[in-house]
């Protein structure tokens, strides 16, 4: 595999399937998370992007009713897409938060983790990022019951201030 590497025959071209390119540049992503390579194919001459990203260790989300199943950092994604519509976020804003969340999580070195506590990062960065989104967020995820609920977490975020 590292002569194959050497060689930058890694990846087959998006273009014409030929499998063998050679790398032109390579350096790491803003957030220093995986290697952005550009590539030439060697048959067809076309340049392509890929991204190197180091494999994590598989990590199991624990629910409300003890089922088990993998993380999915799109859905974490899209929890904090829908919470930050219409407002002034932007896409890289919020990948930068699940990116965060995921690090974090994967940091810890523990293989299961309960969906509260994902629940609770995601409402820790959102209330610092857009009290609006927070808010949305909350409302979702601590299912409250009443607008005496909803009320007392707003009078805890004016509060906060």
């Amino acid at each position: 595999m590292q002569q194959t590497e050497r060689k930058g025959r890694t990846m087959r071209c998006p273009y014409c399937s030929f499998i063998e390119s050679k790398v032109i540049d390579s350096r790491p992503t803003e957030e220093n998370n995986s290697i952005r390579r550009r590539r030439e194919c060697l048959k067809c001459g076309k340049r392509f992007t890929t991204y190197e990203k180091l494999e994590s260790i598989a990590l199991v989300v624990i629910k409300k009713d003890d089922s088990r199943q993998p993380f999915n950092r799109n859905k974490v994604l899209k929890g904090i897409m829908t919470a930050c519509e219409k407002r002034p976020i932007s896409l890289a804003q919020m990948e930068r938060i699940t990116d965060d969340i995921e690090s974090e999580l994967s940091q810890s070195m523990e293989r299961e983790v309960r969906s509260t506590r994902i629940g609770e990062l995601v409402m820790k960065k959102l209330r610092s990022l857009d009290e609006v989104a927070y808010v949305r967020f909350a409302s979702v995820y601590k299912q409250f019951d009443d607008l005496n609920t909803f009320m007392e977490e707003l009078k805890g975020l004016i509060n906060d201030r």
